[in-house]
């Protein structure tokens, strides 16, 4: 693929993928904010303790063959049609050993010294409901495949958005008829189906039989070290509300969950618009190596460029998004947030050096690395648990930035890229950001009102990145004004 064309389908991906993104970063916010105010801390965590046995279960059914597709140099039907096959059996055994698994699930979390007085039994239906979603989502993989590999993104932002507002309005509807967390529940459900039947609809490729599964083979050795780290990101980053919901209570799993989600949403607007391109965009220049650094370090510094003022911000704002948006019964969430969104920055990072080493067929190096990092984080976070909530999301946070260095170690080894590039890629976003929220705070030191510090907050902020991002003469700051002004130029 030419250069000239590969950055302008790089950079059409990652403008679908910030509408995209920003449009459900957007949405989930409000619609968030309805849940929220119309729900306790308790009813989130009553969900929130059985996101890690979904995820893991979605993970074990995709089994890596998706990303394996993505990956591969040439894709036939035949591929496609033995991955669709494979995840709906998989995912039809999964759900009943997971439906008959629900009361030994109950009876984990009742056993908390927090919930002797409570009962759990909701909690056995509850979750042979959402397990449903495990099989709906596995109609829909090969389809995402399909989309995810021609780099679709525009049809991706559309089923997200289409997707995100149907299910969600769902949630409310039945959150205000008072069903509790059943809305929530059915709002997960709800989204995956709406997800599967877009995924369909846009799709050019529909399954067949009879179906062959030789290609699986062929895919196993690659997509069997991806499941394998997948199921161990999986409960890395679940672990806390395990823990949480296993040795404290649903409620502050809740509350947790809560501030979670908005640091998440943060993070997650950032991962997926780099990583809707990365993965595809760096395995086209695999065969390259000065080439395939050049393409990193460039995605690199777009995503130090955005991930820390969106993050390092979102801590600086959150007191005051708490209390406008869902009211001072979170108030607990405020520290929780601003200590995740304080080592948030390192997921979007994380994943795109991950997407680097996939891109050169070294499944291997990110199941060992996984698999080292969660046996680490896990060892922490049990160790700190008596210690209380704060303490164990501070060490969760540390284990974060520290294993960027890792990462890094890894990248280096695949494509020479030098830790002191890295740093100098990434660190200059992380200070001129810290310098925008000091200059902020010192001018709005006297300001009391939390509306007013609210909005100034996020204006100054922006006003002040943006001028020393112009005055220090930032090339990626430079590029996406330049993106934007041919954009507009078109259009006019």
């Amino acid at each position: 693929m030419a250069e000239n064309s590969l950055k302008e389908k790089t950079a059409k991906g990652l403008m679908w993928g910030s509408i995209g993104n920003g449009a459900q970063l957007i949405l989930g916010t409000l619609f968030g904010i309805f849940l929220a105010r119309l729900l306790s801390p308790s009813d989130y965590g009553m969900v929130g303790v059985l996101q890690v046995f979904i995820l893991i279960a979605n993970t074990i059914q995709d089994s890596g063959f998706r990303m394996a597709l993505a990956n591969r140099k040439e894709v036939r039907h035949e591929d496609y049609n033995a991955v669709f096959w494979f995840n709906v059996g998989s995912a039809a055994i999964l759900y009943a050993l997971l439906f008959f698994l629900a009361p030994f699930i109950t009876a984990f979390y009742q056993k908390s010294d927090f919930a002797i007085d409570h009962d759990l039994s909701a909690l056995t239906p509850l979750a042979r409901f959402c397990f449903i979603g495990i099989v709906t989502a596995s109609l829909g993989t090969a389809h995402y495949a399909y989309l995810f590999r021609t780099l679709q993104v525009k049809q991706k932002a559309i089923i997200t958005i289409t997707s995100l507002s149907i299910s969600s309005l769902i949630g409310i509807t039945m959150a205000f008829l008072g069903y509790s967390y059943w809305g929530l529940a059915t709002q997960g459900v709800a989204f995956t189906v709406c997800n599967t039947i877009l995924f369909w609809h846009f799709s050019k490729w529909t399954p067949t039989l009879p179906v062959s599964f030789k290609p699986l083979k062929e895919m196993f050795g690659f997509s069997s070290k991806l499941l394998a780290t997948s199921i161990c990101g999986c409960i890395n980053g679940n672990i806390l509300s395990v823990m949480l919901g296993r040795f404290y209570s649903v409620t502050n799993v809740g509350i947790y969950n809560q501030a979670n989600k908005w640091t998440s949403m943060g993070a997650n607007l950032i991962q997926s618009t780099v990583l809707e391109v990365a993965q595809p965009v760096l395995r086209n220049v695999a065969d390259d190596r000065e080439r395939h650094k050049r393409v990193f370090r460039k995605m690199l510094r777009f995503t130090a460029f955005i991930a820390f003022p969106a993050l390092f911000g979102l801590a600086f704002i959150s007191r005051e998004l708490i209390l406008i948006t869902v009211t001072d019964k979170w108030i607990e969430s405020v520290p929780l947030m601003q200590i995740l969104c304080a080592c948030a920055f390192a997921a979007p990072i994380q994943a795109l050096c991950m997407n680097l080493v996939i891109s050169k067929e070294r499944s291997d190096l990110i199941l060992w690395n996984t698999l080292a990092f969660g046996t680490i984080q896990l060892s922490t976070v049990f160790f700190t648990y008596p210690y209380g909530i704060h303490t164990m999301v501070c060490a969760f946070a540390t284990i974060n930035i520290l294993w960027l260095f890792v990462w890094f170690f890894f990248v280096h080894r695949e494509i020479g890229l030098r830790l002191s590039e890295a740093l100098l890629d990434t660190t200059p976003y992380a200070a001129t950001t810290t310098c925008a929220i000091l200059a902020t705070s010192f001018i709005l030191s006297g300001l009391e009102n939390i509306y007013l510090l609210f909005g100034l907050k996020i204006v100054l902020t922006a006003l002040f990145y943006t001028l020393l991002m112009w005055a220090c003469g930032s090339a990626t700051f430079k590029e996406c004004i330049g993106f934007l002004s041919r954009k507009n130029k078109h259009k006019s």
